[in-house]
């Protein structure tokens, strides 16, 4: 019986020390699961999370504990996040030939619906009118509609 007893003591302060490492485990797993999901909140609850387990060190009873976590979760939650927001607001670059459309493109070979050449941006494009039967003459300036491929598709445009 008296080794039994030694047992539950070993328990108890075994329990003890274990709280702050409980909380470490949960904002590591929470780190983890932020990585794979890419939501930002994850993260901050695993930052409310290791301060919860440096609270922990210091003996803080668990009601203690948990209400550090949620002020902790919860201040992480309202200052942070609406940058957060803010970023995925943001419009995305457009690259590639997608960043052609739109532009300004000055003809340098007649363009008809079948052939014709612009050049954007320095470089030269093979080109095609975007509505059948209309005809870009040398020297005007046109607005890319699209990009088929490699032709850009070209409207009339302001000179």
């Amino acid at each position: 019986m008296g080794g039994s007893g030694r047992s539950g003591a070993k328990r108890i302060r075994l329990m003890a020390v274990a709280e702050w490492v409980v909380w470490l485990v949960v904002a590591g797993g929470l780190l983890i699961a932020e990585l794979l999901s890419l939501t930002f909140v994850l993260g901050l609850l695993a930052g409310a999370a290791l301060l919860t387990a440096g609270v922990a060190v210091l003996d803080v009873p668990l009601a203690g504990q948990i209400g550090v976590f949620g002020v902790g979760s919860a201040v992480g939650y309202v200052l942070v996040r609406p940058f957060e927001r803010m970023h995925q607001r943001s419009p995305a670059l457009t690259t590639g030939v997608g960043a052609l459309t739109g532009k300004r493109a000055h003809v340098t070979e007649q363009i008809t619906s079948t052939a014709g050449r612009v050049t954007l941006g320095g470089e030269s494009w093979p080109a095609r009118a975007f509505v059948p039967g209309l005809t870009l003459l040398v020297g005007s300036t046109g607005i890319v509609t699209a990009v088929d491929g490699a032709p850009v598709i070209v409207s009339p445009g302001a000179p």
